[in-house]
């Protein structure tokens, strides 16, 4: 189950391949249109800045909105298959956001296999150029992630490894593009992670892995990207967090992406966590805090609940890590009491594999099993099914970093 658990953080990681560099791709594709017509500044601008807005949007959870930005995309490029990436993106940003409902999944699904069938048009229309080959890329890692989804473990790795080709294709075809590393780390340090089989496999099927050429190529992207900057600073955060366990590197990168996104609870939670493993306590108490105030200042009830659930949640975490676990059940309980399944179902499901985890963490394994397979009953289980199935096979131990999800 350990191995299934890597596989599962590996092809989570691939939607990241290209969520920021297609952003690139999309705007030079259209200026390169729009100056055969004789227009290219105002339209190169105005192309940029929707661009860059609904990306934004979608970090902020302003998904509607997004979502409408991306469709006029659509409509003005439909034989390009960058509006319908983003339109994917969006759909796939609310499955991490908690809503993870069959409608959604099976959107997400048509939308990716949408993307692959335009770029592969392209491609054997001998009209594709570099940026096709990058939105192909990430259009196959993230139907690689729908196969694994499905338990299909060959399938996702065949798919990863065309996935693969395409973002190197891209990457010979135009060598300064910083944007693309985001994509070509992600798999050099994931795939050095593998061991055993997965390792086998990986080499065989997909990539030689190095882990420090993985980050040294992140870090090139977060600084020197022009689009993906953001999403590889998001990766390397979860990568220093809960893989290397490098809590003073993941610190500066939440504190600067909960500045910027501060709508999205999410990265000011993973504040508190790199606080908390760092046994920083007055910055840990002055996250708790702001959230409380943010719960207080909220425009509308459902928001001020919202950032009330991660409060309670963050200090469930801390909780955990310093072995008070009756307290944690309590706020994991309280969380619970003001759910809202239709606003915030990742604070129904989440919350229940946190209980389960304070049990084992007592060493009262059968108590703990009872809610690790009442998250795989549920309907939207708002991607905690794979932390419950871990935890089932593998149960956490004491300062855990998976205790900080």
């Amino acid at each position: 189950m350990r191995l299934r658990y890597d596989i599962e953080v590996f092809f989570r990681s691939c939607f990241s391949l290209v969520l920021g560099t297609s952003l690139l791709s999309f705007i030079l594709q259209d200026a390169w249109a729009i100056e055969n017509k004789g227009c290219r500044d105002a339209a190169s601008s105005r192309i940029c800045n929707k661009t860059l807005e609904g990306i934004d949007l979608v970090y902020d959870l302003h998904f509607d909105e997004a979502e409408k930005l991306f469709q006029e995309l659509v409509s003005e490029s439909p034989d390009r298959p960058a509006g319908y990436f983003y339109m994917a993106m969006v759909t796939w940003s609310k499955m991490v956001a908690g809503f993870w409902t069959p409608q959604i999944v099976s959107e997400y699904r048509m939308r990716i296999e949408r993307t692959i069938q335009v770029a592969r048009a392209r491609v054997k229309n001998k009209a594709a150029d570099s940026y096709d080959y990058l939105y192909l890329g990430g259009a196959l890692g993230f139907m690689g992630r729908y196969e694994m989804m499905k338990g299909k473990w060959l399938s996702s790795f065949l798919l990863a490894k065309k996935a693969m080709t395409a973002l190197k294709t891209c990457h010979k075809m135009d060598p300064n593009n910083k944007d693309v590393l985001l994509g070509i780390g992600t798999y050099d340090y994931y795939t050095a992670r593998f061991s055993g089989v997965l390792k086998f496999l990986s080499y065989l099927l997909l990539h030689k892995g190095d882990r420090n050429e993985g980050l040294r190529k992140l870090h090139l992207a977060a600084q020197e990207a022009v689009y993906s900057a953001t999403e590889s600073k998001s990766l390397l955060l979860h990568i220093y967090l809960f893989s290397e366990q490098d809590c003073t590197n993941a610190l500066p990168l939440a504190r600067e992406l909960s500045r910027r996104y501060n709508h999205d609870p999410t990265y000011k939670l993973f504040e508190g966590v790199a606080c908390i493993r760092l046994g920083f306590e007055a910055d840990y108490a002055e996250t708790v805090a702001y959230m409380g105030a943010r719960a207080q200042e909220a425009s509308s009830r459902n928001e001020a609940l919202i950032w009330r659930r991660r409060e309670l949640y963050l200090e469930s975490t801390n909780c955990l890590f310093n072995g008070r676990y009756t307290e944690a059940r309590s706020k994991l309980n309280e969380i619970l009491s003001l759910s809202d399944p239709e606003n915030d179902p990742a604070m129904i499901a989440w919350p229940v594999v946190k209980i389960g985890m304070t049990y084992d963490l007592e060493g009262d394994r059968n108590e703990a099993g009872k809610y690790y397979l009442r998250i795989l009953k549920m309907q939207n289980g708002s991607g905690a099914q794979f932390m419950a199935e871990k935890c089932l096979e593998d149960p956490p131990v004491a300062k855990e970093p998976i205790i900080g999800y």
